[in-house]
């Protein structure tokens, strides 16, 4: 008889475990407490407006190409993907433009036409990213970092060459001469939720990412991903449940065992994956002598990563400047970190961020209109913040704004609008206060700490997702089901 695997969560974590678990075959229930796919990767429709809520870039698509391939299928077979041109529109309060490719020369000739003493330094940079990927991806992303065995491939010299012990601020500071160049580099440590103040310079490797890899789009909409995913693992043999709580992971004799299924019982299994936030799923699922009191205490000491506040926005208008991919920078950089790390509160001058995929998807859209996802990095949740009124003070600040900075006619324009806050985020996915991606980085160590895809002292209880290694956003969660299932076929009986 087959193996009984459970997985807690339906999100792109599960979704990858599951597929790949059930093509060793397990046999596969997948426990999702709301009812769709896909966790915070999801799709919207607001009358004849279609919208992705989360996701909005796709990088690094050899990592899902192996799942599919690891399944015997291809994954261009589900998924039509493309880079844009430009990858992203940046806009500064001095409305300097600057149109970002992935065809390095076009970047740099557009940097020639406002900073000129940066666009050799630009390439540089890149290169510098590159390096920095090459010293960490084997030994810090593709390693489940579990134990000493898996750092026998660290080559210590190169970890004392990957910027550990400066911050990300600090190396693109020394970097470049202009604030243009200066601001654009240190917003990619927002890609996992941290300040680029904070956050140890190693981090400068996630531009190579984007930038030297390549960004992509999926057409139909990022959606299309957890659909892929969805239809692969079904076509494995999983079954999914929806509409299903887990209420509690029962551990006996250090074993996980089985879980508690809100209104329908417990179910037995012979390995569970658990898909749900990290800090969530020891604090709040496990049994209360399962976890040593020492372990709670830290988890909760853990700072989250930033979350985000996100407004939707159908229009029955169209603006000329706007791409794609949209950044609308703040004046002072340095001060919006502060007001979202430090002081908890929204940024009263933040940094937006605007995908108008419409450009790219007309259907998403009426003829002439857009649909326009608006995204402003926010703090974690706190006692000391109302969102119930921010929902409405804060978006209508942030259509005022937008109008400022070149969108006229925005407010009268809005036919649909729908906003996300943190406390969704909260409710809807039982993510640490609020948090997008988990855990901040926040710290020179913190990238490399993050929850390890298999919980120590017991046995058949696994991690995976953004809130656990080697991190957040569409790669790294799929990354995160290779790392759970190498420790899976390292410790399983």
């Amino acid at each position: 008889m087959n193996q009984k695997a459970i997985v807690i969560g339906a999100g792109l974590g599960g979704l990858a475990v599951s597929a790949l678990l059930a093509s060793q075959g397990y046999d596969i229930t997948v426990f999702e407490k709301n009812s769709t796919h896909g966790g915070k990767m999801q799709e919207l429709n607001l009358g004849e407006f279609r919208f992705d809520t989360g996701p909005s870039l796709f990088t690094m698509p050899f990592i899902l190409e192996k799942l599919f391939k690891e399944c015997g299928e291809e994954l261009r077979e589900y998924l039509e993907f493309e880079e844009l041109e430009p990858v992203c529109r940046y806009f500064y309060k001095d409305e300097t433009i600057f149109d970002n490719y992935s065809d390095r020369k076009r970047s740099m000739q557009q940097i020639e036409q406002f900073a000129p003493q940066d666009a050799e330094p630009y390439s540089e940079f890149l290169n510098h990213a590159a390096k920095l990927y090459d010293q960490t991806s084997d030994a810090f992303l593709f390693n489940p970092l579990y134990s000493l065995s898996d750092l026998k491939g660290l080559n210590l010299t190169d970890f004392l060459g990957i910027d550990a012990f400066s911050t990300v601020s600090d190396v693109v500071d020394q970097s470049f001469e202009s604030g243009y160049l200066r601001k654009f580099f240190k917003r990619f440590t927002t890609y996992n939720g941290s300040s680029p103040y904070q956050a140890p310079g190693t981090l400068n490797v996630i531009p190579h990412v984007e930038l030297n890899q390549g960004g992509y789009y999926v057409k139909g909409g990022m959606y299309r991903i957890s659909e892929a995913l969805f239809e692969l693992s079904e076509k494995m043999g999983v079954t999914f449940q929806f509409d299903s709580k887990v209420e509690k992971i029962s551990v006996r004799n250090k074993r996980a065992v089985s879980v508690k299924i809100e209104g329908e019982g417990e179910f037995n299994a012979d390995l569970i994956v658990a898909n749900s936030d990290a800090t969530d799923t020891i604090l709040n699922l496990m049994d209360q002598q399962a976890v040593p009191n020492s372990k709670r205490k830290s988890q909760k000491s853990i700072e989250p990563s930033c979350s985000g506040f996100v407004m939707l926005l159908g229009v029955n208008k169209q603006w000329d400047q706007l791409k794609h991919h949209n950044i609308f920078f703040s004046e002072d950089y340095e001060k919006e970190f502060r007001q979202i790390f430090k002081e908890k509160t929204l940024p009263d001058d933040p940094t937006i961020y605007v995908a108008n995929t419409s450009y790219t998807d007309p259907d998403h859209a009426p003829a002439n209109g857009s649909n326009l996802f608006i995204l402003v990095n926010s703090p974690y949740v706190t006692d000391q913040q109302d969102w119930s009124s921010l929902r409405e003070t804060y978006s209508s600040f942030l259509i005022n704004e937008l109008e400022s900075r070149g969108l006229q006619g925005l407010q009268e324009a809005v036919l649909e609008k729908e906003v996300i806050t943190p406390i969704d985020f909260l409710n809807q996915y039982g993510s640490n206060r609020g948090s997008i991606y988990g855990t901040s980085s926040n710290s020179k160590f913190a990238a490399f700490l993050r929850p390890r895809n298999k919980i120590r002292g017991i046995s058949n209880l696994y991690l995976v997702g953004g809130s656990t290694h080697p991190g957040g956003g569409i790669p790294l969660v799929i990354q995160s089901a290779f790392n759970a299932i190498e420790l899976i076929d390292r410790y399983q009986d």
